[in-house]
């Protein structure tokens, strides 16, 4: 018995050392896993953590980007000139590149037209540097495949101009830090970081293309330096198109210096000669001092003022002459006894009335000021003809759409605002006094007298006023010109106002010139360099190209 106690005890205990060593096994396996899930939760709750922060990263530097976004600025029609993008700046980092010609190689596919010397020599230094600047989307997703650690990435929100030169002295720029720093840009600075919604400008994209396209041909044709031109709404100041050349494209960033480049259509402060003869002769309408029929006679070739000696253009211009013949055939004799009977007052309140002699507000900074001067006899005399008294574009395109459109004082906008209509503004002329202003300044046009027949466009009665006038350098008269032509048109019903501006032209005596007026006249071989045959051309050619969409989204011709 005692044997088979030894083997029962053996076998329970062998089978208790089997159940023993099972149970410890569960044990650690058991105390293995808790181990292992205690881990595995911190691990997933740091990593939640972590994913959360920086998911709070991106959103906060999306903040921060949307922060820096500006509204978009906007034409009359609602085609985009400013906007605000996220873009892409790609970087070389030459501390880890690996291999220096594999990666020259495989960015020469990409960037074909970079010099390749100039960026060998950049890794070389040792220094990161910039690449490309608002790299494409395609050609970012190249760069990406190549997986070359060297190549680094920048995200930035850029402000970018679809039309690039179009409308570079009227949109502005901004610098690095997005604050503006000219034109709208700058004026409107507030509204377009604070606001969500865009500006929308009163300009025509079109119209915009079309007159700048004629303003370069002009200097193919007459090699001037410059040029302006504006169109404007006489009956709400809204500007429709403005243009100064040369002009530059605000994408490139550039810091403009260069005096060329100024706003000739608002900066520039010019003496315009002639074209001032239609405000004396309004001013003395006004101020029912003559009609149109009021007879000058006996007029001089000469008179003296002082020192100096005031003489006609035209040597063959009539001693005797009607208020309105004077205007027509651009007297300046006639003009100067029209400026006596106004007298010095009643002449410088017509002026300032219309704004011509004062700083102008409007909706860019880049305004200039028209240059003070003491009033005196002589000083009226020559004003009265334009000479000696200083002025802008945009002023003067200011003060023909305030005598054209019934004597109501508008004020000029690159803004918007259909709303706005002549009737809701001050009163300045009289009755009556536009209206022989404008059949006068027609005549300027359609009659053989006139000087600006190359305007004269079958259909659209345009009337206007010329104005050649020498630049003042170094204090002294040059035989350097500016030549301006202002247009209203139609006259019955004047609805627009087009100044163009022509800076130091010269004479082209192979230029072929064609009537418009439906004869089919041509002319060829001219000597003179005065506006009637340098600015009201290309006028006239703008006036062929803009007057379709002029009579079908702005004003029926026919039907008015």
């Amino acid at each position: 018995m005692t044997d088979n106690k030894k083997i029962v005890l053996e076998e329970y205990s062998g089978k208790f050392n089997y159940i023993r060593k099972k149970s410890e096994i569960d044990i650690s396996f058991n105390r293995v896993a808790f181990i292992f899930f205690v881990f595995f939760a911190i691990f997933i709750t740091f990593s939640i953590k972590i994913i959360h922060l920086g998911n709070g990263e991106i959103k906060l530097k999306k903040i921060s980007l949307n922060n820096e976004f500006r509204s978009n600025i906007l034409d009359r029609n609602g085609n985009i000139l400013a906007k605000s993008v996220v873009t892409k700046n790609i970087g070389i980092n030459p501390k880890e590149i690996i291999d220096i010609n594999k990666l020259l190689i495989n960015l020469k596919l990409i960037f074909p037209k970079k010099d390749f010397n100039k960026i060998k020599n950049k890794i070389d230094k040792g220094k990161f540097f910039y690449l490309e600047k608002k790299v494409s989307s395609k050609k970012y997703k190249r760069l990406i495949l190549l997986g070359d650690k060297s190549i680094k990435e920048e995200q930035k929100i850029s402000r970018i101009y679809p039309q690039r030169n179009l409308f570079s002295h009227i949109l502005g720029q901004i610098d690095d830090d997005n604050q503006g720093i000219s034109g709208i840009e700058k004026f409107y600075d507030y509204e377009l970081k604070s606001s969500k919604k865009p500006i929308t400008l009163s300009l025509d994209i079109n119209l915009q293309y079309l007159i700048r396209e004629e303003l370069i041909k002009s200097k193919e044709i007459f090699k001037n330096i410059g040029s302006a031109a504006i169109l404007m709404d006489v009956d709400n100041g809204e500007i429709l198109s403005m243009i100064s050349l040369p002009d530059f494209d605000l994408n490139k960033r550039e810091n403009i210096t260069d005096k060329k480049f100024i706003n000739r259509a608002t900066k520039a402060v010019y003496e315009l000669g002639s074209v001032f003869k239609t405000f004396t002769f309004a001013a003395a309408l006004n101020n029912e001092l003559i009609d149109i029929n009021t007879p000058f006679l006996n007029l001089e070739n000469k008179i003296s003022c002082g020192d100096s000696q005031i003489r006609e253009y035209d040597e063959e211009i009539p001693k005797d002459l009607t208020a309105q013949d004077i205007l027509v055939r651009s007297g300046n004799i006639g003009s100067v006894r029209i400026g006596q009977k106004l007298g010095i007052e009643k002449y410088k309140s017509f002026l300032n009335s219309i704004g011509i002699l004062q700083k102008i507000d409007f909706d860019i900074e880049e305004v200039g000021q028209p240059i003070p001067f003491q009033w005196g006899k002589c000083k009226l005399a020559t004003s009265s003809y334009g000479h000696g008294i200083t002025t802008t574009a945009l002023q003067i395109s200011t003060g023909y759409a305030i005598i054209s459109n019934g004597g109501y004082k508008i004020s000029p906008t690159l803004i918007k605002n259909e709303l706005v209509d002549k009737k809701n503004f001050r009163k300045i002329l009289k009755k009556g006094v536009s209206e022989k202003v404008n059949s006068s300044l027609r005549k300027v046009v359609s009659s053989k007298e006139g000087t600006a027949g190359f305007a004269n466009i079958k259909g659209y009665e345009v009337g206007g006023k010329t104005g050649t006038a020498q630049k003042s350098v170094n204090g002294k008269y040059s035989e350097k010109k500016i030549n301006t032509f202002i247009s209203i048109f139609p006259t019955s019903k004047p609805k627009f106002v087009l100044l163009v501006l022509l800076d130091e032209p010269k004479v082209n005596k192979e230029y072929i010139y064609n009537y418009r007026d439906g004869s089919g006249f041509k002319y060829k071989g001219n000597w003179r360099n005065t506006a009637g045959w340098t600015s009201v051309e290309i006028a006239g050619k703008i006036i062929e190209k803009i007057g379709p969409i002029l009579a079908t989204k702005y004003y029926d011709f026919l039907n008015e």
